[in-house]
C-alpha cells in the first residue's frame, strides 16, 4: 500500500509489473491507500512511519526478513545523513528508503534568460543568490524566490551543510540546539529578503511547488524529488543547482540531509510470503530497476549500484537531480554535527519550528527570538521521553 499519489504510484505499478513478468511463484499488487492490516508491504511516508512504528511492533525488521529469506542486503550500513526512522540502533535497515530526497535548488530557466541572467552558473554562496534576486525583484518578478518546507531546508539541512549541530549531549540526555549563531543569521537574512520582496512564502503544503510549477516563481528551494513534477509540468525549463552556503562558516559546504517513505514489511506474516517479500526487495535493489524508478520517481539511488547503474560516475542530463542531490549528500563524510538528528524530525517537534517561522514572516518575532521558542517549546515537549 502506498500514499504516492497517481504519478509515482504508475512508477510503482510499473515496476512491480516487471517484478510479476519475471517471478512464477509470487505476484506482487500495489493498492493506494494508508495502512492496512491485509497490506504486506506499506511504502509509509514519515508521519505515517512515525505512528507505525510506535507502540507495539507492527512491522518485520527488514534486516531480519532478508537474512531469514537467505537474501543478505547487497547494501552498507545505512548513511548518517539519512534519516534515523528507517534504522536501529546498530545502523541496520528496519525499512527499505525507496523514497529519498534532499532539498536542492532550481531555477527557471526562462526567467533567468530574460533577464540577462546564466542559469547554468553556480550560485555558491548565498549572497550570490541575493545578487540574482535583487536582479529578477528589479525585472518585476512577483516572487524570485520561494522555499518548500521551509523548517526542513532552513534550519535542518542549513545546519548540516555548514556542519551545525541541531541538538547537543547535556549529561546523559541530549537538548536540542538550533538557536545557534549559524541558524539566527540565516533566518536573519531570509526575513530580509522577505521584507525586500525577493522571498514568498506560501502557506498550503506544496503550494511553493505549484507556484515554481506553473512559472511564478523563478527559484524555489526544494527535495530533489520534485525535479520529475517540475519537467512534466511542462511549464518551465528547469535547471538544478546545489544549495548555496555561507562562505564565512569555515565548515560549509559539509552535506544535506536525506529522507522520504521507506518500504516496511508488516509483522505476523508467513515464511513463505516474507521470502516473496525478500525477493522483491532484491529486485528493487537491481541497478536497471533502480534507474528506472529514479527516471519515474524522482527519487535518489538505495545504494552505490543505483548511482552508477547507467555507466559513468555522473547520471545523465535526465537526472541531474540525482547528480546535484547525491553530490551534497557525499560532499564530506558525515561528521556528528551533520548527521541527521532524530529529534528534531519528529512530526511534532517540526509543527513547532513551522509554528514559529509564521511568526517571523509576519513580523510579530526576531529571527533570534523564533529560534528560542522553537527550541523551549520542543524540548519541553520531548523532555518527558
Amino acid at each position: 500500500m502506498h500514499r504516492l499519489g497517481a504519478e509515482r504510484g504508475v512508477a510503482l505499478q510499473e515496476l512491480a509489473a516487471r517484478f510479476n513478468e519475471g517471478s512464477k511463484d509470487y505476484h506482487i499488487v500495489v493498492a493506494e491507500g494508508g495502512e492496512g492490516d491485509e497490506a504486506h508491504l506499506l511504502l509509509l511516508g514519515d508521519e505515517d512511519a512515525e505512528r507505525f512504528v510506535a507502540g507495539k511492533p507492527r512491522y518485520k525488521p527488514l534486516f531480519a526478513m532478508m537474512k531469514e529469506a537467505g537474501m543478505p542486503l547487497p547494501t552498507p550500513r545505512t548513511p548518517g545523513m539519512m534519516s534515523r526512522r528507517a534504522v536501529d540502533a546498530k545502523g541496520r535497515l528496519l525499512a527499505l528508503p525507496v523514497g529519498l530526497s534532499t532539498p536542492v535548488l532550481y531555477v527557471n530557466r526562462i526567467a533567468f534568460q530574460r533577464v540577462g541572467l546564466d542559469p547554468d552558473a553556480p550560485l555558491k554562496s548565498w549572497f550570490d543568490l541575493q545578487q540574482v534576486l535583487g536582479r529578477l525583484a528589479q525585472s518585476g518578478s512577483e516572487c524570485p524566490y520561494t522555499v518548500s518546507q521551509p523548517g526542513r531546508v532552513m534550519i535542518e539541512n542549513t545546519s548540516a551543510w555548514h556542519n551545525e549541530p541541531v541538538s547537543a549531549r547535556r549529561g546523559r540526555s541530549e537538548a536540542l540546539s538550533f538557536n545557534g549563531m549559524l541558524q539566527v543569521k540565516h533566518l536573519a537574512m531570509m526575513k530580509s529578503w522577505h521584507r525586500a520582496r525577493y522571498l514568498r512564502i506560501y502557506e498550503g503544503e506544496h503550494e511553493a511547488e505549484q507556484q515554481f510549477a506553473a512559472g511564478t516563481c523563478a527559484v524555489i528551494a526544494a527535495p530533489s524529488a520534485r525535479w520529475a513534477d517540475f519537467r512534466r509540468s511542462g511549464n518551465l525549463e528547469v535547471g538544478v543547482l546545489p544549495l548555496p552556503f555561507h562562505d564565512d562558516f569555515p565548515g560549509a559546504p559539509q552535506n544535506t540531509l536525506a529522507e522520504g517513505p521507506a518500504l516496511w514489511a508488516a509483522a505476523g506474516k508467513k515464511p513463505a510470503e516474507y521470502k516473496a517479500m525478500a525477493r522483491f526487495v532484491r529486485f528493487w535493489l537491481q541497478p536497471d530497476s533502480q534507474v528506472a524508478w529514479q527516471r519515474a520517481s524522482g527519487y535518489l539511488p538505495l545504494n552505490r549500484a543505483g548511482v552508477l547503474a547507467n555507466g559513468g560516475e555522473v547520471p545523465g542530463a535526465d537526472l541531474d537531480n540525482v547528480r546535484v542531490a547525491v553530490t551534497q549528500l557525499h560532499n564530506k563524510p558525515v561528521t556528528a554535527q551533520s548527521a541527521a538528528s532524530s529529534m528534531i524530525a519528529r512530526s511534532k517537534v517540526r509543527h513547532i519550528v513551522d509554528e514559529e517561522l509564521k511568526a517571523l514572516w509576519d513580523d510579530r518575532k526576531p529571527a533570534k527570538e523564533v529560534l528560542d521558542t522553537a527550541v523551549a517549546r520542543a524540548q519541553a515537549l520531548i523532555a518527558p521521553n
